[in-house]
């Protein structure tokens, strides 16, 4: 494969846009949107745009796991690369599309050692010209969309300026939708826990941001606790994206459709969504997997509910046992308090 190295040294936005519904998306976390979670959030959710963990090139092209496995219901449903060699990025691309992804995701956010150390995430801010030419590389194997999620700066470089030459220069190369996590990284000294919560949020920042390349499909993450924040952030952009809340609290989004989608569908209940589960877990356990596996993602589902603490500790305490089954998560259930339960159906 032919890769063209030149960047355009007088960029100019890229007006083209794709169909991809982003109103609203749960961001890739590591260790937690594997494909158990991701199903268990569709069964509330059908219009969020889904987002795998972060996979690298490396894992993709010589694991030895099947790294791009997911449930079809998850659909839609967004690949997230970790790298930045332009022919592996676009080998992996190919892949992802010839699996049926609808979406693949660079990340330039991610502030971790580890992945510095790969040379990608959020370092490759400071080389927006590579970023550019991976893009351009997987642009050239598919016609999904390609996309970057990235952060407003990092260490010293965090002027809006800096921001917006690094935009133009990888929308020059045809990418026309991002992520922005709002706030900046520091690659040394802060932890990937801290750089979540420590650098202070800027949504100003990324509605200017907005307001100068309306063209852009412009999505913002960062601290978003609530589908009310949630809407004042759509009213200046095109999407929200929300991590940590969503798995926490995940029957957030249970109104996700209804309230930012003008999906006039029944909201489903906690109960409903356990029922749902249940067939899934079993076929999981038939083929030879942990009850563990599935339940660790679904034990916020009764956050704030009185019982929602016996709901966790029998999960907890049964869930990681050989031979656990589906009777360990109807037995947590019977923890809830019933009237609390019927208030959440109501």
């Amino acid at each position: 494969m032919s890769i063209n190295n030149s960047v355009n040294t007088t960029p100019k936005i890229d007006t083209s846009i794709d169909t991809l519904d982003r109103t609203f998306s749960i961001a890739p976390m590591l260790d937690w949107t594997d494909r158990h979670y991701r199903y268990f959030a569709r069964l509330m959710s059908a219009k969020a745009l889904l987002y795998t963990e972060m996979v690298t090139t490396g894992a993709i092209l010589h694991g030895k796991g099947d790294y791009l496995a997911y449930n079809t219901e998850e659909h839609p449903l967004a690949l997230q690369l970790g790298g930045s060699n332009p022919v592996d990025l676009a080998a992996c691309t190919k892949l992802a599309a010839e699996r049926g992804y609808d979406e693949v995701n660079l990340n330039v956010g991610c502030p971790s050692d580890r992945v510095q150390n790969g040379r990608f995430g959020a370092c490759l801010m400071a080389e927006p010209e590579l970023v550019a030419q991976c893009v351009d590389a997987m642009k050239q194997v598919t016609d999904i969309p390609i996309t970057v999620k990235t952060r407003i700066g990092i260490d010293e470089q965090d002027s809006y300026q800096f921001l917006t030459d690094f935009i133009e220069t990888v929308n020059a190369k045809g990418c026309t939708a991002f992520t922005i996590h709002a706030r900046k990284a520091w690659l040394q000294g802060l932890s990937p826990k801290e750089n979540r919560e420590i650098p202070p949020l800027d949504y100003d920042r990324v509605y200017q941001l907005k307001r100068d390349y309306p063209q852009l499909n412009i999505s913002i993450n960062g601290g978003i606790k609530t589908l009310e924040e949630a809407k004042v952030h759509l009213a200046q952009l095109d999407g929200v994206m929300v991590g940590r809340e969503a798995y926490q609290n995940p029957y957030i989004l249970a109104q996700v459709d209804q309230q930012l989608c003008g999906i006039d569908n029944p909201i489903i209940t906690r109960e409903q969504v356990i029922e749902q589960m249940l067939p899934y877990i079993e076929a999981h356990l038939a083929k030879g997997g942990r009850l563990n596996h599935i339940t660790r993602h679904i034990i916020g589902l009764f956050q704030g509910l009185p019982g929602s603490r016996g709901w966790r500790r029998h999960l907890s305490e049964n869930a990681h046992k050989p031979n656990a089954d589906i009777n360990v998560v109807l037995k947590a259930a019977e923890f809830v308090d019933a009237q609390a339960l019927a208030e959440s159906q109501a």
